[in-house]
């Protein structure tokens, strides 16, 4: 439910490495220990490459959280253990990365934003089943982490998680702050000498039409049966974040238990909303329909405008009479294009059955840029594949495709226009460009936060670390 090149010396690197190495370490958080109102114990023994034994204690300190050296090691492995390069990264420039991420969740606690037990939870389950298939065993999960038993890791990831979780939510309420002017845009723009341009490679605006298989009233009513069925469960004791993980249909929030924090302007379809705001908090609704399928929603918690709550979806399955039956009708209408007895546009305003494209001439919106354009080097390997042969005015024969919530339906496309490679037009490229120029903004912002923060907050560095040429004034000099 629900990248294009960058001129990077245009673009404040103050932070690059951070994101770079945010890509990596997003899925399972550099280990590290947090300490509230405490002192870590006695240190832990390593052993250097070169034989020498060193200590591994505490190294920095912020705010509430501390760094432990072998936090670096874990960093390194961590980002190895994802396919990812250390080769140019220094341990300063990960301890530099390590004390950003602590400041984030420690500023996060200090602005009262929450990340719940439930949340956390969601999360947890989810990414130790992946740990556990990469690993082979919880066993060798919990060895790895150098824990003595699986209820000791749980709890010490429990709190990496919510760390990690804070850091990212703080990160997002100082960009979702950053706004940009179009006049703001064009002075961007004009910075960057045209020899350094962004270059864009072929781009084709793309449209489709769509059938969908006619599901039966009995089909549906094995799905309504089936979530009335979590609800008795439910109600009765069982645990609806686990429901959600074990057989929602819901890629978007599966991992984390069903679970969605969203107001009123949150871009959620409007049954989905209505229903959601109806609820109150505790209550758990009666299944209902949207495009996707059928869900429940449950209400965990009002604060003011907004709502968390967590949501099981289940799709019906489409019979094969009814999926003979749309690929006949998206062959006919195929056919009548062809003839000329209508055209691509006007089949989709009237024949097709998705309503997000329908209004457009079945136009496709690329959900990263927000335009018409899909560069042809970044498309999804799967709609690469669909559209890369076609010329220009060309229909696609009938394709058979299945959404994420698992929904079959039958396709024509087309491209409608297709655009050379070239260097980056103020005019004809626009959108990317001020996507661009955000981005600058928000690096901007982030340089300008952490300048006030780091003055705010108690941050200590010790021992050989203090020798590091840290991106951030973390020595405060």
């Amino acid at each position: 439910m629900p990248i294009n090149k960058t001129p990077m010396k245009f673009i404040n690197n103050r932070f690059a490495l951070a994101f770079f190495l945010l890509v990596f370490t997003s899925f399972v958080t550099s280990a590290q220990e947090i300490i509230k109102d405490s002192v870590v114990s006695s240190p832990i023994i390593k052993k250097q490459s070169t034989g020498k034994l060193k200590i591994d204690g505490i190294i920095a300190t912020v705010g509430d959280y501390i760094i432990l050296d072998s936090d670096i090691d874990k960093s390194f492995l961590e980002i190895s253990a994802q396919g990812g390069s250390v080769k140019d990264i220094t341990r300063c420039q990960m301890l530099g990365k390590l004390l950003e991420d602590k400041l984030y969740a420690h500023q996060a606690v200090q602005d009262s934003i929450v990340v719940t037990d439930s949340e956390v939870k969601g999360m947890m389950e989810d990414r130790l089943r992946y740990m556990v298939e990469q690993i082979g065993s919880m066993e060798k999960v919990v060895q790895y982490y150098k824990k003595d038993s699986e209820e000791e890791f749980r709890s010490y990831f429990s709190d990496i998680l919510k760390e990690g979780r804070l850091t990212s939510e703080m990160q997002k309420k100082i960009v979702d702050a950053v706004e940009i002017t179009p006049e703001e845009v064009r002075n961007y723009f004009k910075t960057i000498p045209k020899n350094d341009l962004p270059f864009f490679g072929v781009e084709l605006e793309v449209a489709q039409i769509v059938v969908t298989p006619k599901v039966s009233a009995e089909d549906k009513q094995k799905v309504i049966d089936r979530l009335n069925g979590f609800k008795k469960e439910i109600e009765e004791g069982s645990s609806f974040s686990t429901k959600a993980v074990l057989y929602s249909q819901d890629p978007g929030s599966r991992a984390t238990g069903g679970y969605y924090k969203m107001n009123r302007k949150t871009p959620f379809v409007k049954e989905f909303k209505d229903v959601a705001f109806s609820l109150a908090e505790g209550e758990i609704s009666a299944p209902f329909e949207t495009d996707f399928g059928f869900h429940i929603i449950y209400v965990e918690k009002i604060k003011g405008q907004e709502i968390e709550l967590r949501h099981i979806l289940l799709a019906p399955v489409a019979t094969e009479a009814s999926l003979a039956e749309a690929k006949e009708k998206i062959t006919l209408i195929k056919k009548r294009i062809e003839d000329k007895e209508i055209t691509f546009a006007e089949a989709a305003r009237t024949l097709s059955d998705e309503k997000e494209t329908r209004a457009n001439g079945g136009a496709l919106i690329n959900p990263k840029t927000q335009d018409t354009r899909f560069e042809l080097t970044k498309m999804d390997p799967v709609f690469y594949s669909q559209v890369s042969n076609l010329k220009t005015n060309q229909i696609s024969e009938p394709i058979l495709d299945q959404t994420e919530e698992g929904k079959k339906k039958f396709k024509l496309i087309t491209v409608t226009n297709r655009i050379d490679e070239h260097a980056a037009d103020y005019a004809k490229d626009y959108i990317k460009i001020k996507d661009l120029a955000l981005k600058s903004k928000q690096i901007t912002a982030i340089g300008k936060w952490f300048d006030e923060k780091i003055k705010e907050t108690y941050i200590k560095i010790i021992g050989e670390y203090r020798d590091c040429d840290f991106t951030n004034n973390w020595l405060k000099k």
